[in-house]
């Protein structure tokens, strides 16, 4: 499908640099899309990517792909172990793989497009520095690695639905009434993304770990349409007391609401909600971690799992209901294992909330003026210069030449003193 979009996008770039005499400095390119470095080859532009999940996922990704194309490492075959993996402390159960680098029609998919990113002149990445710093350090000093800027968080934080349709300003407003009249972080709030959605058999054992748990709660659920699939799809249900445990409405109608789609935003800076239950969607970890919320985990699909990982052991800020559990396997998580999980995660003494408030105040300084995100941003535009200038041919000035020998100077001294490089 986007190698078909080709010529359309050649289209549209030549008429928009006709029309409006502009320059092309670059295309930065969506994470799947690295089939376009051709047509920037054809403008004699540089190439970037946007990642759109965190530093340690593409540290990943890259390991996986290296060990494939130089050892001939399959990781289709890889099967209850552990893979150590750069950029993380710990070395990754094959549990949370993605299933996506397990199926091998898939992995040849994954392993061309991360071969593409090191064609790249840089790789901008949704994160924070201080949130992933061993995994971005990871990533720097070579290895054919391009360039990495984090640059996050990028979010939409106004909570506005997808479509009209979504959601109407009414149920909305009733949400945020009802949520008003909840104490201080009292409210465990699931909501598991636009794929994520349940059977009937599930939703029952989700409405009795809820009712035994005895917190308040805002469940955003939605039906999984057509069984389990590695990428699910998902609807409203019509009437969720049809698929709810009788009488669970009538028994939890002070304590809890159940609704369809969800603006998470919105829900998530609410005082009232003091944890989120997640499918571990990388915006909505980073949603979460700009409201301070703790987290619990449930992933359905893509790299889900392998963000539950990095919540849960790495960065400690997240219960765990269930780290390995994918959308595909139909399998079916216990009230008593969800019940744990929401317990752990709504406890008062939770040492995780006082780690996700740090986290929340390094992922909202990191946007401000010379901050680590903000620099970074900036590196990226003066690097897109230096980039364009090389790619188009133009001439470079004596102040870069100079630059460039001074710091050659400062290598040779060294090499000269022996020092190690």
């Amino acid at each position: 499908m986007i190698e078909s979009q080709k010529p359309r996008v050649r289209e549209a770039v030549s008429a928009e640099l006709a029309r409006s005499g502009a320059r092309l400095a670059g295309f930065v390119l969506d994470m799947l899309c690295t089939s376009m470095l051709d047509l920037a080859e054809e403008f004699g532009a540089p190439s970037y990517i946007y990642f759109t999940s965190g530093a340690a996922f593409l540290r990943f990704q890259l390991h996986v792909q290296e060990s494939h194309d130089e050892e001939g490492f399959d990781i289709t075959e890889f099967k209850d172990a552990e893979l150590a993996c750069p950029g993380l402390t710990r070395p990754v159960p094959s549990k949370v793989i993605p299933s996506g680098f397990l199926n091998k029609e898939w992995l040849d998919s994954s392993t061309t497009i991360t071969r593409n990113f090191r064609k790249t002149k840089g790789i901008l990445v949704n994160t924070v520095r201080e949130l992933e710093s061993y995994a971005l350090e990871s990533l720097s000093g070579g290895m054919n690695i391009p360039k990495v800027y984090p640059v996050g968080p990028i979010l939409n934080l106004k909570g506005e639905p997808e479509s009209s349709s979504e959601s109407s300003g009414s149920e909305e407003d009733e949400v945020m009434r009802w949520l008003d009249q909840q104490p201080e972080s009292s409210v465990a709030f699931l909501c598991f993304g636009s794929m994520g959605g349940f059977c009937a058999e599930q939703v029952k054992e989700i409405a009795c770990a809820l009712e035994g748990s005895g917190h308040r709660f805002l469940w955003s659920l939605r039906r999984l349409e057509g069984g389990p699939a590695l990428t699910p799809t998902t609807t409203d249900y019509g009437d969720v007391r049809e698929v709810l445990p009788e009488g669970f409405a009538d028994r939890t109608t002070e304590v809890g609401r159940v609704i369809g789609w969800a603006p998470q935003a919105v829900v998530l800076a609410h005082r009232s909600v003091g944890g989120f239950v997640s499918h571990c969607g990388w915006n909505s970890t980073l949603e979460s971690m700009w409201f301070g919320v703790p987290m619990a985990t449930w992933p359905m699909y893509a790299e889900q799992q392998f963000n539950a990982f990095l919540l849960v052991k790495e960065l400690e800020i997240a219960a765990e209901i269930k780290m390995d559990y994918r959308t595909e396997s139909g399998e079916i998580v216990s009230a008593e294992e969800i019940e744990r999980g929401i317990r752990s995660l709504m406890e008062q003494n939770n040492p995780m909330k006082e780690k996700m408030k740090e986290f929340c105040d390094k992922v909202r300084g990191a946007l401000m003026d010379g901050a680590s995100s903000s620099s970074s941003i900036a590196e990226f535009i003066e690097d897109i210069k230096i980039n364009y200038r090389s790619e188009s041919g133009k001439i470079v000035t004596t102040e870069e030449v100079k630059r460039g020998t001074k710091s050659l100077m400062e290598l040779a001294k060294q090499l000269d003193e022996g020092d190690d490089i």
